[in-house]
């Protein structure tokens, strides 16, 4: 079965009740990581979303919801799972799409501007504060904009990850400098360091 065939039988069997990877790529007789590359796909088309390791299906209301949400920096769709939002002093939300844009919109900022920045842990999904993340850059890995950033908790997660996908690891402090720096250069640039 092609990956077009495949992507629009994958909610059907959500609904069924084959509602993970693994019970759909048995179904499908395909690998983890091709089922995982179809419900990226259908996250980014805004059909599904992963919870703890269960697949489920977006209501109407919530595809309406999501949809409400524009990159203050890029005006792509906010995708909930990388969203990237400062909390200003007056308690006005500004949000991105992912870390890349969240951290070029810092410079926007005055020091006592921001309240606080929350974004998600790549791995969990848990919120964690900005300030206190790190960032893997330069990643094979592209869930939203390019060059790619992606968030962290744990400094070992981002060091793992990075093992398996490329890429550097760096402090919050540490990604707005590369990333702006990547930006003036006008290309994605591979990273090691």
């Amino acid at each position: 079965m092609d990956v077009k065939n495949r992507k629009e039988e994958i909610p059907k069997l959500i609904e069924s009740g084959l509602n993970n990877v693994k019970s759909l790529a048995n179904h499908f007789g395909v690998s983890l990581m091709t089922i995982y590359r179809d419900v990226r796909e259908l996250e980014k088309e805004g059909r599904l979303l992963r919870k703890h390791g269960e697949l489920i299906i977006k209501s109407e209301g919530e595809l309406q919801e999501e949809s409400r949400d524009i990159c203050t920096f890029c005006e792509k769709v906010v995708d909930k799972r990388l969203e990237f939002v400062y909390i200003t002093s007056k308690n006005k939300k500004i949000k991105a799409c992912c870390a890349h844009c969240g951290l070029l919109l810092y410079k926007n900022f005055k020091e006592d501007e921001i309240q606080s920045c929350i974004t998600k842990d790549f791995i969990t999904g848990n919120p964690i504060s900005c300030f206190n993340a790190y960032y893997v850059l330069g990643t094979s890995v592209i869930p939203c904009c390019s060059p790619p950033v992606i968030a962290f908790a744990r400094k070992e997660d981002a060091q793992k990850f990075k093992k398996g996908f490329e890429g550097i690891v760096a402090t919050f402090e540490e990604a707005v400098k590369i990333i702006e720096d990547l930006m003036k250069r006008g290309q994605p640039v591979k990273l090691s360091l």
